[in-house]
């Protein structure tokens, strides 16, 4: 087999912002598993608290999404890449001074993680944004396959390395290796030079509501977008309704100490990886839809093997596994075709108001999952709990399935036939969530 260094192995910006975004998705993958076990281990949080905790974290994408799109497409998006990075490096290393200090309490965690939040709202909707500002249009499905790449490696390495350093050092402690992951990240976007096209002089000139509009109306107003928005906003609630028990369950019912369900985690994690290598593969020999809608089933069936692992056996670590697996391979390979199909849908000069509408509709949901699963897990059980999520997620794919997203073949197809009002996105009307 020989290796080709072509395409954007050649844009010397592009490598700038893959190299320090991997290193800092590596970092991320690390908080991802420490610091809700800083939660169950050091704070022994009740169901309740871990879902107040997921909420936080996601409510800024409910509050502040709108608002921060409109920001974005008026403002250049490197400077807001780098600030939010240092910010997000100072807030988690805020969590093991507590710890030495001996002032680490369930509220403090819960405010860094809605603070971290409000940064990671400004930082994926100029992160999304900026990619097709670097790269050619036809490099895009290149360009979020090597970036969903390094997130699917993050997630293979970095639980293994969090469960690990979490018994040797402590969670609260592992966490630093992420605020310096954010550091790095900031120092490899400063060395970017390509300039990017500024705003139209119409957007300065515009009120807040009217842009805010306008890029609701972005995804609304395209049948593909709605689609695919109403899948992404389904699947994240009930998603979230697992994850919020999901710690729980497999500390105190499956008796796993942190080094394992790292290990679980990184097992699983390859899925992610290998659905990056075989995505436009799949969506050349079957088309661009039906390949997000395969995607989409395997991803809402996966996780009812979750509930089904039981007691402390290593058939429960198996299932858990393939839940994740399975699991990584169909959000992956949907994400990658459906970020590549939002930005060719999307004239620059509004990508940051869409992405805004869809995290907006997508993720704001996703706290109303965690409070669902925090209820939830404290009236009827963890177990149970975990398979009312399941089957909510088993409908998600549903939106998808009644649309014309499967009858899609190429990502062109996406612009042509549409009436004046959907072209590349430049509606004056509304929608909702994907990838």
């Amino acid at each position: 087999m020989r290796w080709s260094f072509d395409g954007l192995w050649r844009n010397a910006d592009f490598m700038k912002l893959w190299v320090g975004e991997s290193i800092s998705l590596f970092g991320t993958q690390i908080t991802t598993l420490a610091l809700p076990l800083v939660a169950v281990l050091l704070l022994e949080a009740s169901p309740a608290q871990m879902g107040i905790l997921n909420a936080a974290a996601f409510l800024p994408f409910l509050l502040f999404s709108l608002p921060a799109g409109v920001f974005i497409d008026r403002k250049s998006r490197h400077p807001i890449l780098i600030f939010t990075n240092l910010g997000r490096a100072m807030l988690l290393g805020l969590v093991p001074l507590l710890v030495f200090w001996g002032l680490l309490r369930i509220e403090y965690l819960i405010t860094v993680a809605f603070l971290v939040g409000v940064l990671t709202v400004f930082f994926q909707l100029s992160y999304q944004s900026v990619l097709p500002s670097l790269v050619e249009h036809d490099q895009l499905v290149e360009g979020n396959s090597k970036l969903i790449a390094s997130a699917s490696i993050a997630e293979i390495g970095g639980p293994g390395l969090a469960g690990l350093l979490v018994e040797l050092i402590s969670a609260p402690f592992a966490i630093l290796l992420d605020a310096f992951s954010y550091a790095v990240a900031a120092l490899s976007l400063v060395l970017i030079r390509r300039p990017e096209p500024g705003p139209p002089p119409a957007v300065v000139k515009t009120n807040l509501v009217g842009e805010i509009r306008e890029g609701l109306q972005v995804v609304f107003g395209n049948r593909y977008l709605r689609a695919i928005a109403g899948e992404a906003a389904t699947y994240n609630v009930f998603w979230m309704v697992i994850e919020t028990v999901y710690l729980l369950y497999a500390v105190q019912k499956l008796g796993m100490r942190p080094g394992i369900i790292g290990l679980v985690f990184t097992l699983g994690s390859i899925g992610g990886f290998f659905g990056t290598l075989i995505a436009d593969r799949l969506a050349q020999r079957f088309g661009l839809g039906l390949t997000i809608l395969g995607a989409m089933v395997i991803a809402c069936f996966a996780p009812f093997l979750i509930p089904l692992a039981s007691g402390e056996t290593a058939g429960a670590i198996v299932l858990l596994t393939a839940a994740a697996f399975f699991g990584g391979i169909g959000v992956t390979i949907s994400n990658i075709h459906v970020i590549s199909l939002r930005q060719t849908i999307t004239p620059n000069r509004l990508l940051g108001r869409m992405n805004a509408s869809y995290r907006f509709l997508i993720t704001g949901t996703v706290p109303l999952g965690a409070l669902l699963g925090g209820f939830l897990g404290e009236t009827i059980g963890l177990r149970a709990t975990l398979f009312v999520g399941a089957l909510g997620l088993s409908t998600a794919w549903l939106w998808v399935l009644f649309s014309p997203v499967p009858r899609l073949r190429y990502l062109r197809e996406s612009t042509e036939g549409m009436s004046l009002g959907e072209s590349r996105g430049d509606t004056i009307g509304v929608k909702i969530s994907g990838g």
